[in-house]
């Protein structure tokens, strides 16, 4: 009669240990996707400005925001930065369309 060893063959016992080494790995790649996807998804610390009141006849094309001040890009060429504290129009930027 043969006797049946309680040892495993070597390929499974290889086999059992990347299982294990893989499942390790999915876990901890698992545990850095949702810490990267919590800290991505905070909600923005920049406070955007209740009302833009733009002088009569202008038209807002874009919007940008510094730290205490945003910009308005007008329908009519201009760029006008205003304060972010009191909403007042710190300067003016005429742009030249003009193709050389």
């Amino acid at each position: 009669m043969n006797k049946i060893s309680d040892e495993e063959p070597a390929n499974l016992k290889f086999l059992r240990i990347l299982v294990t080494i893989l499942t390790t790995v999915m876990i901890v790649g698992l545990i850095i996707v949702i810490t990267l996807l919590v800290v991505k998804l905070q909600p923005s610390k920049i406070q955007l400005p209740q009302d833009i009141v733009l002088p009569k006849g202008t038209k807002a094309m874009s919007y940008s925001q510094g730290i205490d001040w945003y910009a308005v890009t007008t329908s009519d060429n201009k760029i006008m930065i205003f304060d972010g504290v009191n909403g007042t129009i710190r300067q003016e930027i005429s742009i030249d369309t003009k193709s050389e």
